[in-house]
């Protein structure tokens, strides 16, 4: 226990600390929002790959997926790693700091209240942001609390508050930028936290071979694959629709939530992109790859604690199963490590959210005259407020975390994807396409949660981000165009001409 607590302690000293010393990067919006735009690679690359694992991941989703589809879960890992960073890296970071920066958008409702020349647009796209991160939010803390009721038997309750308010000081000080600067911090004890916990937890069950053996003994209880053995150990798994259903969901919905996205706005220079692009994906590779990988071993640690008292089985109690026998300091990692995860993606979450609610719903809307000071001030404001309404969600949350991030990820990424990457690429997007997106994204989500039509909320948040991306170019063609010279304009910024050495080209 000793060793745990100095864990934490040296922990949550870091992390104040950071915030202290951030509080002269968060003096004006630009500077709390996005880090002044001045953000380096490793730095960018850090914020995007924790934002993006959390404890919902390595306790949740690497429980709950590793269990049902045993190492194949891995290609979810490897799907997080190439589609939702590498490609998205690739296709959406350079032309989202460019067109950002040209038309001063701050948050992803901004983008949209600007590119497509609507104000209601931003605003109801504001209101999708503030309502679909709070469950997300509150999928954190529940991960995060499993884990700590486990280490250090303190109730639920407790965890949730302690995290939440430590979350809420180093924002509150600095701002994006002692986020940024925790989140590099945090991500260097994921990395070496993961591949220490998966050697250990392998090593508990005689080592990676007979794992395997002993897991590719056990017969399947899928109806689709009548009993057979193998199945857990096997390329493709058991269940393969399913299981691409949770590789589109969790990799392809990075490119459409807004404390994603976001990290784009802040890149220093190409260089940032460059080599931001290669540091998110290897931190992918080893964090999420890892975490799947681990959790495709879960069907080893079957036992009464995984269920409940129905003889349900509960996915989210799989991992801290598997971590309860690990000694003392590796343990303390673990703490530490999930921790990391969680509160990188908390704070960028809360962030964000409070961003948008302050300059987007309430600056020139509900407040006139908001000058500097006064955002700033409402920012702190609505990031507590925030806070405070995910705590209260998160105390009394549905059964399985990855029911609270599917919806979230289904309804954000399902309504935002298709006309951000669209308006990144493509002039010929119209305004009512984008809001058939908002409806289609918002509207899957909402009807199956309240009259499930689709068996699964993962595949629900799925279909409706490729709905998003059929709906738009139909809706484009058939609607009408927005004002030719004002699209020239917001374009224009791609076409300007810039120097480089012959490093970085070999034309003469």
């Amino acid at each position: 226990m000793i060793t745990k607590i100095i864990f934490l302690l040296l922990f949550f000293g870091t992390m104040i600390g950071v915030g202290l010393y951030s509080r002269k990067h968060a003096t004006n919006v630009n500077g709390f929002v996005l880090g002044g735009r001045s953000v380096g690679p490793w730095l960018t690359a850090f914020a995007y790959g924790t934002s993006y694992f959390s404890a919902v991941v390595f306790v949740g989703y690497a429980g709950q997926f590793g269990y049902k589809y045993g190492i194949s879960a891995t290609w979810i890992g490897i799907g997080n790693a190439i589609i939702g960073s590498l490609l998205a890296w690739v296709i959406l970071g350079r032309r989202t700091r460019v067109m950002s920066k040209h038309l001063s958008a701050s948050t992803m409702p901004d983008y949209f209240g600007k590119r497509y020349d609507s104000k209601a647009l931003r605003i109801v796209a504001a209101a999708i942001s503030f309502i679909f991160l709070i469950p997300y939010t509150a999928s954190v803390y529940n991960g995060l609390s499993r884990l700590f009721g486990m280490a250090f038997n303190i109730p639920y309750s407790v965890c949730v508050i302690a995290m939440a308010v430590l979350t809420g000081v180093y924002v509150v000080l600095g701002g994006y930028m002692a986020t940024a600067i925790n989140d590099f911090i945090q991500g260097i004890v994921m990395l070496f936290g993961i591949v220490a916990v998966i050697v250990a937890v392998l090593d508990g069950q005689g080592g990676f071979y007979q794992a395997m053996i002993t897991l590719s003994e056990l017969e399947s209880d899928i109806p689709l694959t009548m009993g057979q053995k193998g199945v857990f150990t096997s390329f493709f798994g058991p269940d393969l629709p399913n299981l691409l259903g949770v590789v589109v969901l969790t990799s392809l919905g990075t490119w459409g939530l807004p404390q994603m996205v976001q990290k784009f706005y802040a890149i220093k220079d190409e260089k940032a992109i460059k080599y931001g692009t290669i540091i998110s994906t290897f931190f992918a590779v080893i964090v999420s790859g890892g975490c799947y990988f681990l959790g495709g071993f879960g069907r080893l640690f079957d036992g009464p604690a995984i269920y409940d008292a129905n003889g349900k089985i509960v996915y989210d109690a799989i991992v801290p199963q598997m971590l309860s026998g690990l000694p003392d300091i590796l343990m303390g990692i673990v703490v530490v490590l999930v921790l990391s995860a969680s509160m990188s993606t908390l704070s960028s979450l809360v962030l964000t959210s409070s961003s948008t609610l302050t300059l987007d719903l309430i600056k020139d809307n509900v407040v006139k005259d908001m000058d500097e000071k006064k955002q700033l001030l409402w920012m702190r404001v609505m990031l507590v407020f925030f806070i405070a309404i995910s705590v209260v969600i998160a105390m009394d949350p549905p059964a399985f975390i990855a029911q609270l991030m599917g919806i979230s990820w289904g309804a954000l990424a399902g309504a935002f994807l298709a006309p951000f990457m669209y308006g990144l690429y493509w002039k010929g997007v119209t305004k009512a396409a984008v809001w058939a997106s908002f409806a289609c994204g918002v509207g899957i989500t909402v009807v199956n949660m309240i009259a499930p039509f689709i068996a699964s909320p993962i595949n629900a948040g799925a279909i409706a981000m490729v709905a998003g991306l059929i709906v738009v170019p139909l809706v484009s063609f058939v609607t009408p165009k927005m004002d030719s010279k004002k699209v020239e304009d917001i374009f224009q910024c791609l076409e300007e001409k810039v120097l480089v050495s012959k490093k970085k080209s070999i034309e003469e």
